[in-house]
């Protein structure tokens, strides 16, 4: 944007503070010394490095950043990306976002895509400021009043509507119409991003801006912040991603720039760990390895023999517990999606030390391979058969949901006529609309959700969010969920398990009940927990929960029983729970 100063056109930036600190710093990286790495008639690569020192303390985030710039004959774009270190002896600090930001022309770039079906023509800067704009719930989400272009009028605007998780979010950007020219950020590898493969990150938004997110804590919150205490020394490499310019002269449709774009992300796909890329520290294809195996699962209560793990999530990151492979934030992720019969191969991984993690769609929880993986240079390592046992202690009684780490499958109503954002009517995204969190206590009125097992469908009649019911413009009421179910008979002295897996949780609280509503002490709290922001953000996950509840025979009754599911936490309308899926079990071996 030539209208912007030149430090605010293009720039790598951060967001950091000292420990125990809240409030973010807010940097763009200057370098302070420059290199020529790299210069011949095909091929060039240029180095800003900055440089940290003790008279810097308190003043600047302490990191040596070297960021690179790569230019290419023949190639319609540019290279970037950033070594990052934290040295021995250094003060420790968090660090709550890193990214590449682009900010282009307003009288060119109307037209953003980043997906097949995502993809529209945006309103101005000026639109989402008074006059034009009205501000709604909180200050990303605006709506527009009267725009520069009337064909927007009504509709509402929100960089939140426009996320993507990391798998899919490869290619995205802006097009020109005139002259017809495309400018896309294209990301080759998730390798360098943190959270997994369904970690949600912005993408590009109305200014018109395009991000490069590298790491945040976007649906995530604290959990997604890497904490580095003093002393302890890190170095990573963020991309190289890549910025991809093309160009239609032929009088055919601009928006086919998108279908070029698609193309050229595949072609830097296959070409990565890039050969070009000269920094030391970024590994080309000969220092990386290669892991393969086959993920089966066995649950006896479903199949006496072990069942294919088709479409397995199998994936490499740091040491951890069962699961945190979600919360990492400091290393390198690899993953995979496995074939129908199970088979996975996670290719061109960085040397060093891991543990291999999946979960299963279909199944619940998590699953960690014992044994800890060292990737050496040139590594092709067959584990051959690995078995994940999901949770399971007794035959399925009734269930609700898809375990899939999503609140997808449930009901997700149409919004407020006054809130729209046309993209997404008729849309399988139709969550990303605003305000659907005040359109629970329009469809339930005079009292909460009561489902019925045998009788009521969770496509329908299960609430994609339970959240907060607001009694006035600035009170709420918590919100306490009904099950029903009958049983023809009780073990009073066996354990049933009741397993509860959450895809969401902000500020909140999962108090569980058996037939007795009234009870002071619930028979099962979570206590407080997550901080992903998903209800606010138009998302339908955050991260992952799950919660298996030992339920007394003596907690149920023969007949009709009823499970009170109550979010006591009422300070916020964005306070809240996504389900996932439940699930009653009977005791073992019944």
């Amino acid at each position: 944007e030539i209208l912007n100063k030149e430090d605010n056109r293009g720039y790598w930036d951060l967001v950091w503070s000292k420990l125990g600190e809240r409030t973010g710093i807010f940097d763009v990286i200057k370098g302070t010394e420059f290199r020529i790495i790299y210069q011949d008639e095909n091929h060039a690569e240029v180095s800003f490095v900055r440089t940290w020192d003790p008279s810097l303390e308190g003043k600047a985030v302490p990191l040596n950043i070297d960021k690179r710039f790569i230019v290419l004959r023949g190639c319609s774009g540019f290279y970037t990306y950033g070594i990052y270190e934290h040295q021995e002896g250094w003060p420790g600090f968090s660090l709550g976002e890193t990214r590449v930001a682009f900010k282009l022309r307003k009288d060119k770039f109307h037209y953003m895509a980043l997906a097949d079906d995502r993809q529209r023509i945006m309103p101005m800067p000026e639109d989402r400021v008074p006059p034009r704009g009205q501000q709604l719930a909180y200050p990303e989400a605006v709506l527009l009043v009267d725009p520069i272009n009337p064909d927007l009028r009504g509709e509402v605007d929100d960089k939140y509507q426009y996320s993507c998780e990391d798998q899919y979010n490869n290619v995205h950007g802006w097009i020109s119409f005139d002259p017809p020219i495309g400018f896309w950020q294209i990301t080759p590898s998730d390798e360098f991003r943190t959270g997994g493969p369904v970690k949600q990150n912005l993408t590009s938004h109305v200014g018109p801006t395009m991000l490069a997110m590298f790491l945040s804590g976007h649906y995530a919150g604290d959990d997604l912040t890497p904490k580095f205490l003093t002393g302890e020394y890190w170095k990573k490499v963020h991309g190289p991603v890549f910025m991809y310019l093309n160009s239609s002269w032929d009088g055919s449709d601009p928006t086919l720039l998108w279908e070029d774009a698609k193309v050229q992300m595949m072609i830097e796909k296959e070409s990565w760990p890039y050969c070009f890329a000269l920094s030391d520290d970024f590994q080309k294809t000969e220092q990386r390895g290669c892991i393969s195996g086959r993920l089966l699962v066995r649950d006896r209560y479903l199949d006496d023999a072990d069942l294919y793990a088709t479409s397995a999530y199998v994936g490499l990151a740091l040491p951890g517990d069962v699961g945190s492979w979600q919360r990492e934030c400091k290393g390198y992720q690899f993953w995979c999606r496995a074939e129908d019969d199970g088979s996975f191969c996670i290719r061109n991984i960085v040397a060093g030390d891991y543990n291999l993690y999946a979960w299963v769609p279909g199944f619940i929880g998590d699953y960690k391979l014992d044994a800890k993986l060292t990737i050496s240079s040139g590594d092709d390592i067959y584990l051959g058969d690995l078995v994940y046992e999901p949770p399971r202690d007794g035959p399925t009684m009734w269930e609700i949901g898809i375990p899939d780490r999503s609140a997808s499958e449930f009901f997700v109503p149409d919004p407020n006529p006054n809130y729209v954002n046309r993209l997404y009517i008729n849309h399988p995204d139709r969550f990303r609309q605003y305000g659907l969190w005040e359109r629970y206590a329009e469809l339930y009125p005079d009292g909460d959700l009561v489902y019925t097992i045998g009788q009521s469908d969770y496509t329908t009649d299960w609430f994609f969010a339970q959240v907060n019911r607001r009694t006035d413009q600035s009170t709420y009421q918590p919100t306490t969920w009904q099950i029903k179910f009958n049983l023809d008979s009780v073990s009073p002295n066996s354990t049933y398990k009741f397993r509860v897996a959450l895809a969401s949780s902000a500020n909140a609280e999962l108090q569980v009940r058996f037939n007795d509503q009234d009870r002071t002490a619930p028979h099962f709290t979570t206590g407080l927990i997550g901080k992903d922001n998903t209800i606010a953000r138009h998302g339908i996950h955050g991260l992952y929960w799950l919660f298996n509840i030992d339920v007394s025979g003596a907690w149920l009754v023969q007949g009709m029983n009823t499970i009170y599911l109550k979010q006591p936490r009422n300070q916020s309308p964005f306070q809240g729970l996504m389900y996932d899926y439940l699930r009653m079990e009977g005791p073992s071996g019944s």
